[in-house]
């Protein structure tokens, strides 16, 4: 087995984002046959409502958000309270998907096809084009070696938009900067711009024990997905053998013969992806697990509630 290099070749789409490839996936998405979105309300009392595209009906405001479009500043409620307020549309809260990705140094890691950053990235570009399509909006928000927010937009240039950040974000060169999970989640939490879902894409090796409790707070505004991206290393155990692996530039090679050898490296490997799915499968939120071979797309649209493709 030949691991896949640790230095970088601009756009190979194996250790590195392939803008191409990213936009390329639109094809993808229009070959499946979309379901009904599924709202969630999330002021209590409500119930849920499966809506064809998106309104333009006042829903509520609410205190003014960093990026929030100054267009739609609620100037009365502002004059009354003093503190800048903006309008939410029924589109600003049914019609809204936000990308959690990771970006850890841990995700710049594979042993089959690419890297498990190329595949998140993937994937958060399938969602992105998958949602657009369904007539929402998407954003995406980095967490790990990169703090960023793409803030939400609309139709293919939103997802266009997706693709590039992704793209720039993965050519940035690795650090070592760590973001625990449930810091990510609290900042999600604040720059949710009315987003009525909400998927994670992480490797979980960031998963913390406060994890638990962000997610549910943050599932009391949003829709909850994780997509788990793990190499196959960190799924099951390796044939024996020998494996060279690189990091930072050294090289060494791990022995792999005996059965407890290969199962206690799996399970050391694997510590974060299994972390991560244990704590979605316990708190019933969707979820599902690729490693870095398959296509994404399909994991993505079970996610998000795509029908079988039209024929």
């Amino acid at each position: 087995m030949n691991a896949v290099a640790p230095h970088r070749m601009d756009g190979d789409g194996r250790s590195q984002v392939a803008l191409a490839e990213l936009i390329a996936l639109r094809a993808r998405v229009g070959r499946v046959r979309m379901a009904p979105l599924l709202s969630r309300a999330a002021r209590s009392g409500q119930q849920s409502s499966r809506l064809y595209g998106r309104g333009m009906d006042y829903a509520e405001s609410r205190v003014y958000q960093a990026g929030d479009d100054v267009r739609r500043l609620d100037w009365r409620l502002t004059a009354r309270s003093g503190k800048l307020h903006t309008k939410l549309f029924q589109e600003d809260r049914e019609g809204c998907l936000l990308i959690v990705l990771d970006t850890h140094a841990s995700m710049r890691f594979g042993t089959r096809t690419r890297f498990k950053s190329v595949q998140a990235a993937r994937a958060a570009a399938a969602a992105a084009w998958y949602a657009v399509r369904a007539g929402e909006r998407v954003g995406v928000m980095a967490f790990g070696h990169a703090d960023l927010l793409l803030r939400p937009q609309a139709g293919p240039r939103g997802a266009l938009a997706v693709c590039g950040a992704l793209a720039e974000w993965d050519a940035q060169p690795a650090s070592d900067r760590v973001e625990p999970l449930s810091d990510a989640l609290g900042r999600a939490s604040r720059v949710l711009h009315g987003a009525s879902r909400v998927l994670l894409v992480s490797d979980g090796f960031s998963c913390d024990a406060s994890a638990r409790q962000r997610l549910l707070d943050l599932g009391r505004h949003a829709g909850v997905s994780v997509l788990v991206v793990a190499d196959t290393l960190e799924l099951a155990p390796a044939p024996p053998g020998r494996y060279p692996l690189e990091h930072a530039g050294e090289r060494c090679e791990v022995l792999l013969q005996s059965e407890r050898q290969r199962s206690d490296f799996q399970r050391a490997l694997g510590a974060g992806p299994a972390r991560l799915g244990e704590l979605a499968q316990s708190l019933g939120l969707r979820w599902n697990s690729i490693d870095t071979t398959v296509d994404a797309f399909d994991a993505v649209s079970g996610l998000l509630g795509a029908r079988r493709p039209a024929r």
